[in-house]
C-alpha cells in the first residue's frame, strides 16, 4: 500500500542540498553515506560554488537537475532552507528531510523561519523530516538508503526505529550494529515540523519489513492519535518506547486528591498501558526488550524456568524475576524425575534448575528441551558462567538445536569472557537473544509477558450506561462564574452526580445552629455535619468534620462548636454553613477522581479513600473515556486490592458497582470538558452498591 512517507523512505533519487566536498563536515558525510552504501537510485549533489562534489557532477540549484527527483536533503544555513524548500516545491519534489538546526528550538526568529517552511509545505503537498534532525536510514537490501551523517550503517532486520533527539540517535545506530538488532528504517524527527511520530506509526504499520517499533520521544505530540493509533498497531506489532521527562519540575499546586496524585509522568504511564506500548526506563532497556521481541515470540504467561550451571547467577535470576512481577514456575513433577535422570546427584531439579558447574552441552540440550516441553512454563531463561570444562560455543550449539521449533521464548546470559563472544553471536544470529547479566534478561522478559497480557486480554468496550441524562448536568456545569472558574456548591455536585445515577446519601444544608438541629430531623439519625465553604478544600484539616451525630441536640453543639474553631482559626467569613449528611456505616472507604491535563485530556484515578489516600498514593489511573476492562484492571491494580475482597473478616464488596462509578465519572468529563477536577472521597463501596457520600467538582475554561 503506498504511502505519503515512500518518498522519503523508499525514493527512487536523491538530492543533497548543500553537499560539500570537504569530508568531516556534515554536509559532505550525509551526500558520502548515499554513495558508499550503495542507494541504488540518482544521487545529485547541489551545490552553486562547485561543478564537482566528491566526483560527482554537481548543480547549481534543484530545479536544473534534468531528472526527476524524489527526495531532498537540505544541509544548507537555516536562512536558506525557507528558499531551498521553495525550490523543492517549483521541482516537484515529494519528501524533505532537513538536516539544518535553527529553527523552532532556538527561539522567536526560529520559529518564523520554520512557519514559513510549514507554509511552504502545504502550498506544493510535500512531507518533511526535521528540521534538525540526524536524518533518515532504510536499510533494506533493495533501497541502502542512509541520508544521515552517522558514522554506523546498521545491519538490516525488521525492527524500525524513530528518535526525538539526532544525538541520541548517533548512539542509536551504534547500539544496533553492537547488539546485532536488525534495523528496517531509522527516523530522526528533531523539531517535528511535518512528519511526527504518529505518521511514522501509520507508515509502519503496513510495512512489511517492520515487525517490532521503537521509538524515543520527548513529547507525544497530539496524545489521543497516539493513543488511538497505538492501540490498533500494537495488536499487530509490539510498540517499545523510551519517553524522556519522567519528572516534572515545578509541578503545579493541585487543590484536589487527582490532581496532587496525578503528575504528569502518571499521565503518559497510563495512556502508554492503555495502548499497549512497552514503555522501558532506558535506551539499555529498549534494546534489551527489541533484542527478545525482534526474535522470539511474545511470552505467552509470566512463568519462567531457569537453566543454570551456576547456583549464584540462577539464584540472581529467579530473584530479578520475580522483582519485576515473573512468576518462576513450580516445575511439574514428571519433568524434575526426567532431569534426576541424567543430572549429577548434588543438581537441583527445582526451579532455578541447577545442574552445578559440571554440565555439559549435552545436559543443557536436554534439560532445556524437557523445560520446553513441561506445561507449567511458558519461557525459560539459560543462564551459562563459563567453567574450565565446558565450551562456551558448544553450549551455545546445544541451546540452538534444543529451541528449534518450539513456540515457547529462550532468553539466555552467558557471563565469563572465554569464547562468550563468539557463542553470543551466534545465539544471536539464530535470533536468540543474549544478556550479559540476569537482570537485563528478567527485566526484558518482564517487559515482554506484560505485553503478552495485554495482548491475551479482551479489549473490552465502552457500555450504554443507565440512568445518564447529561442535559440535567448542562446548566450547572455551564455556570463557570464570574472569574471563569469555580468549585460547585454541595447542592449542585450532588445534581451532576445524580444526572450520571451516581448515588448519593441524603443531605440538606443549615445556616445556623437552630436552623441545623431543626434540618437533622429531615435527613436522619446517625448523620455526618461537614462545613460548608467556598474556599476551604480540606475540611478535616480545620476540624469541618463530625461524624456520629444521633440527636438534635448533638447537632446544634456540633454546630456551635465548627463555628467556634472557624472563628479561633480566623476563618469564621468563610464558612457558610454546615452540610447535615445522612451517615453511612460499614463498607470500604474508596477513592474515584479525575483531573484535566492540557494535553492527555481528562485522567481518572482510583484507590482506597479517605483522608489518607494522598499519603499511601496507593492510585490507579487511566486515560478517559476508559473501557469496562480497563475499570476493573484499576480495581485491581491498587496494593491495598485485598480490602474490597473481605480482608481479614472485613465487608467483600459490589466491585461491578465500583466499576460502574468509574464508567459514569469517565462518562461524565467526557461529556463536559469544563470540568477540571472531580475527586469522590470517600465513595463508600458497600457489599450491595456504593455510595458517594463526599464529592466535589471544579469547572473552568478552556
Amino acid at each position: 500500500m503506498p504511502s505519503s512517507l515512500d518518498a522519503i523512505l523508499r525514493p527512487r533519487s536523491v538530492a543533497v542540498i548543500g553537499a560539500s566536498r570537504k569530508r568531516g563536515t556534515i554536509a559532505a558525510e550525509v551526500f558520502h553515506n548515499l554513495l558508499h552504501h550503495g542507494f541504488p537510485g540518482a544521487v545529485y549533489p547541489v551545490n552553486p560554488h562547485s561543478q564537482v562534489v566528491q566526483s560527482v557532477r554537481a548543480w547549481r540549484s534543484v530545479e536544473e537537475i534534468p531528472d526527476p527527483v524524489d527526495l531532498a536533503v537540505l544541509v544548507v544555513p537555516a536562512a536558506q532552507v525557507p528558499e531551498a524548500v521553495e525550490a523543492c516545491g517549483r521541482k516537484g519534489v515529494k519528501g524533505i528531510v532537513t538536516i539544518t538546526a535553527g529553527f523552532a528550538e532556538t527561539g522567536a526568529e526560529g520559529r518564523a523561519l520554520q512557519a514559513r517552511i510549514d507554509e511552504s509545505l502545504r502550498k506544493w503537498g510535500m512531507r518533511m523530516v526535521g528540521p534538525n534532525c540526524l536524518g533518515v536510514l532504510n536499510a533494506d537490501p533493495s533501497v541502502r538508503l542512509d541520508a544521515t551523517f552517522a558514522p554506523t550503517f546498521p545491519p538490516y532486520g525488521n525492527v524500525a526505529f524513530s528518535s526525538q533527539s539526532g544525538a541520541l540517535g548517533l548512539a542509536i545506530l551504534d547500539q544496533a550494529k553492537e547488539l546485532g538488532v536488525g534495523i528496517s528504517q531509522f527516523v530522526s524527527v528533531g523539531n517535528k515540523a511535518d512528519v511526527g511520530g504518529n505518521d511514522l506509526l501509520e507508515h509502519w504499520e503496513v510495512d512489511p519489513q517492520t515487525e517490532v517499533i521503537l521509538l524515543y520521544m520527548e513529547n507525544l505530540g497530539d496524545p489521543r492519535r497516539f493513543m488511538e493509533l497505538s492501540r490498533r498497531i500494537a495488536r499487530k506489532k509490539p510498540i517499545a518506547v523510551v519517553k524522556s521527562g519522567r519528572t516534572e519540575a515545578g509541578a503545579r499546586a493541585a487543590s484536589s486528591h487527582t490532581g496532587a496524585l496525578a503528575g504528569m509522568d502518571v499521565a503518559v504511564d497510563a495512556l502508554l498501558g492503555q495502548a499497549g506500548v512497552i514503555r522501558t526506563d532506558t535506551i539499555d532497556e529498549l534494546f534489551d526488550v527489541a533484542m527478545l521481541l525482534a526474535n522470539q515470540p511474545v511470552p505467552r504467561g509470566r512463568r519462567v524456568a531457569v537453566l543454570t550451571n551456576a547456583g549464584g547467577p540462577g539464584i540472581m535470576a529467579s530473584d530479578a524475576c520475580e522483582s519485576r512481577g515473573l512468576i518462576v514456575a513450580q516445575l511439574a513433577e514428571g519433568t524434575q524425575g526426567t532431569l534426576r535422570t541424567f543430572l549429577p546427584a548434588e543438581a537441583s531439579v527445582k526451579n532455578p534448575v541447577d545442574m552445578i558447574a559440571s554440565a555439559t552441552a549435552e545436559s543443557y540440550r536436554r534439560a532445556l528441551r524437557i523445560l520446553l516441553d513441561d506445561p507449567t512454563v511458558d519461557s525459560v531463561l539459560v543462564v551459562f558462567v563459563t567453567p574450565i570444562v565446558t565450551d562456551a560455543e558448544d553450549v551455545a550449539a546445544a541451546i540452538m538445536e534444543a529451541s528449534a521449533g518450539t513456540e515457547k521464548t529462550v532468553v539466555t546470559c552467558f557471563m565469563g569472557r572465554h569464547g562468550v563472544h563468539e557463542a553470543v553471536t551466534s545465539l544471536r544470529a539464530r535470533r536468540i537473544p543474549s544478556y550479559a547479566f540476569p537482570e537485563s534478561a528478567a527485566a526484558a522478559l518482564a517487559r515482554a509477558s506484560g505485553y503478552g497480557a495485554w495482548l491475551a486480554a479482551p479489549e473490552g468496550r465502552i457500555p450504554d450506561l443507565d440512568g445518564v441524562d447529561r442535559e440535567l448536568a448542562r446548566p450547572v456545569l455551564a455556570d463557570l462564574g464570574p472569574r471563569g472558574a469555580r468549585w460547585l456548591r454541595p447542592q449542585e455536585v450532588r445534581a451532576v452526580l445524580a444526572a450520571y445515577g451516581i448515588r448519593t446519601p441524603r443531605a440538606i444544608e443549615a445556616h445556623a445552629a437552630d436552623e441545623a438541629a431543626r434540618l437533622s430531623d429531615e435527613v436522619g439519625f446517625p448523620l455526618v455535619m461537614k462545613l460548608a465553604s467556598d474556599t476551604i478544600t480540606h475540611k478535616t484539616d480545620v476540624g469541618g468534620v463530625v461524624l456520629g451525630l444521633r440527636d438534635r441536640e448533638a447537632v446544634r453543639a456540633a454546630f456551635l462548636a465548627m463555628e467556634e474553631r472557624m472563628t479561633a482559626r480566623g476563618r469564621r467569613a468563610e464558612m457558610r454553613g454546615a452540610l447535615l449528611q445522612q451517615m453511612v456505616e460499614g463498607g470500604v472507604e474508596t477513592f474515584v477522581g479525575a483531573t484535566r491535563d492540557p494535553q492527555y485530556g481528562h485522567l481518572l484515578g482510583f484507590g482506597i479513600g479517605g483522608v489518607h489516600v494522598e499519603l499511601w498514593k496507593d492510585v490507579a489511573f487511566r486515560v478517559a473515556p476508559i473501557r469496562d476492562v480497563e475499570a476493573r484492571a484499576m480495581l485491581d491494580q491498587i496494593k491495598a486490592r485485598a480490602l474490597l475482597d473481605g480482608f481479614r473478616g472485613g465487608p467483600k464488596v459490589d466491585k461491578e458497582s465500583l466499576t460502574e462509578v468509574l464508567l459514569r465519572v469517565s462518562r461524565m468529563v467526557g461529556d463536559h470538558p469544563q470540568i477540571v477536577e472531580v475527586d469522590v472521597n470517600p465513595l463508600i463501596a458497600l457489599p450491595d452498591g456504593c455510595v458517594a457520600v463526599d464529592a466535589r467538582i471544579r469547572v473552568a475554561r478552556g
